[in-house]
C-alpha cells in the first residue's frame, strides 16, 4: 500500500512515515498543504491519503478541502483525516458522497500504533472509521427524526458501526451472536428507510445519517 501524508507539523509527519514503514507501508511523499496534496496524489496516485484537517496558510480548513477535492477528482480515494479536535461538520462532510473509505480520528491516536494502523487498513480497504471521542460527543448532543425510531440497543449498535466495527467485532463487543447483530443492522436500516437496493452502502448512509442528525 501506497500513500501520501499532507501534515505541516514536521515531528508529526516523519513519526507516520516511520511508523507505517515498519508496517510495510509505503509513504509516497510527505507535503505541508493543500495544493501540495492535490500534486501529490496526481504524480503517485496513492492507496490512501492522509490529512491534517488544518494547513498552512489559514489552518483552518485547507487539509480537509484538499482531501475532498482530490476524492472528488478521483471517487472513493481513501481518506483519513486527523485533527487535534472533534469537528463535526468535517466528519460529515467526507461521508457526503457515501463511497466509504474514510476516516476521522483525532491525532493522539496515532500514538495507540496497533489500533491506528489497523484503522488505516480499514479505510483503504473501503471502510468508515469515525474516531470514538467524535461519536462520544455526538451520542452525548442528542439527536432526533429518523433516529428517535431506533431502540436503545441499536442505537449502540449504529455508534460501534460509525466507529467502523464489522459485524462480528461488534458482535464481540456488545456480547451478542452475530445474528442478533445481523437483525439490529436489519432494523436499522429499516427504520433509517435504506432500502436492500442501496446495498453495500447502507452502511455508509446509515452512519452519515447517525452524523446528520447530530449536528
Amino acid at each position: 500500500m501506497r500513500v501520501v501524508i499532507a501534515e505541516d507539523n514536521v515531528l508529526l509527519s516523519a513519526g507516520l512515515e516511520l511508523l507505517l514503514g515498519t508496517k510495510g507501508i509505503e509513504v509516497a511523499e510527505v507535503v505541508t498543504d493543500g495544493p501540495g496534496l492535490v500534486s501529490a496524489v496526481e504524480t503517485h496516485r496513492p492507496d490512501l491519503v492522509i490529512a491534517d484537517v488544518r494547513l498552512p496558510p489559514s489552518f483552518r480548513d485547507e487539509g480537509i478541502r484538499a482531501a475532498l477535492a482530490v476524492r472528488q477528482a478521483r471517487p472513493g480515494l481513501p481518506v483519513l483525516v486527523l485533527s487535534q479536535y472533534v469537528e463535526r461538520v468535517y466528519a460529515r462532510e467526507l461521508l457526503a458522497d457515501g463511497s466509504g473509505g474514510v476516516g476521522y480520528l483525532l491525532k493522539d491516536r496515532v500514538g495507540r500504533v496497533g489500533q491506528f494502523v489497523e484503522d488505516l487498513r480499514r479505510v483503504a480497504a473501503g471502510g468508515t472509521v469515525m474516531d470514538p471521542e467524535v461519536i462520544a460527543q455526538l451520542m452525548a448532543s442528542g439527536g432526533g427524526n429518523a433516529l428517535d425510531a431506533l431502540t436503545n440497543r441499536e442505537r449502540e449498535v449504529l455508534s460501534l458501526m460509525a466507529g467502523g466495527l464489522s459485524n462480528a467485532e461488534i458482535g464481540q463487543r456488545l456480547t451478542v451472536t452475530d445474528n442478533a447483530v445481523h437483525k439490529h443492522i436489519g432494523n436499522i436500516f429499516a427504520k433509517l428507510g435504506l432500502p436492500p437496493s442501496d446495498g453495500g452502502h447502507r452502511r455508509v448512509l446509515a452512519v452519515l445519517t447517525f452524523l446528520d442528525h447530530h449536528r
